[in-house]
Formats: structure tokens, C-alpha cells, sequence
């Protein structure tokens, strides 16, 4: 079993309210279990927000290699507008 440490925290009241209801409605047995449970869930998005975000500067490198390296294309608004049309009508179940 892991290490237990003993924290004070401190809460706003609404939040502290939502604790104890948890707890006097049966969903946990201690406080303890309701901010251990949500510190889980907070480490779970926290980890998935650094994926995207590792995700996102990965696509950003790419882009400035692109550009760079000469890779890039004159933007035009109609082109993109015409290709997403195309992907759509693809998509699209014909009726």
C-alpha cells in the first residue's frame, strides 16, 4: 500500500458542502475518498492535456519545417472552401 500522508486542505464553502453531501448520501465513506477520488481525475485530464499539447507543438514543428523547407502553398480561401465541400458530399448519405 502506498505512503499516507496527512494534508489540511481548504475549500470554499460550496465545495466544501458538495464533500460532505457525497459523504452523507453514501457515494464515499470519508472526505478523504471524495478528494483522492477527484485528484485522480484531475491527474487523468491533466495527462491527457499534455498528450494534446505535446500533440499540437508536434503539428506546430511540423508546420515550421514546412514552411522553412519551402513546403507551403499561397492560402486561398475558395480552394479549402471547395475541398471541404468535397469531403462532405463524400461523407454524405445521398438521399
Amino acid at each position: 500500500m502506498a505512503e499516507i500522508e496527512r494534508l489540511t486542505i481548504t475549500l470554499p464553502s460550496e465545495m466544501a458542502t458538495i464533500v460532505k453531501s457525497a459523504v452523507e448520501g453514501g457515494d464515499y465513506a470519508s472526505s478523504s475518498e471524495v478528494v483522492r477520488e477527484a485528484l485522480r481525475d484531475w491527474k487523468m485530464k491533466r495527462a491527457l492535456q499534455l498528450q494534446e499539447l505535446a500533440s499540437l507543438q508536434a503539428d506546430i514543428n511540423k508546420g515550421l519545417t514546412d514552411l522553412a523547407d519551402g513546403r507551403v502553398k499561397d492560402f486561398d480561401a475558395n480552394r479549402i472552401v471547395e475541398r471541404g465541400k468535397k469531403l462532405l458530399a463524400s461523407r454524405s448519405p445521398s438521399v
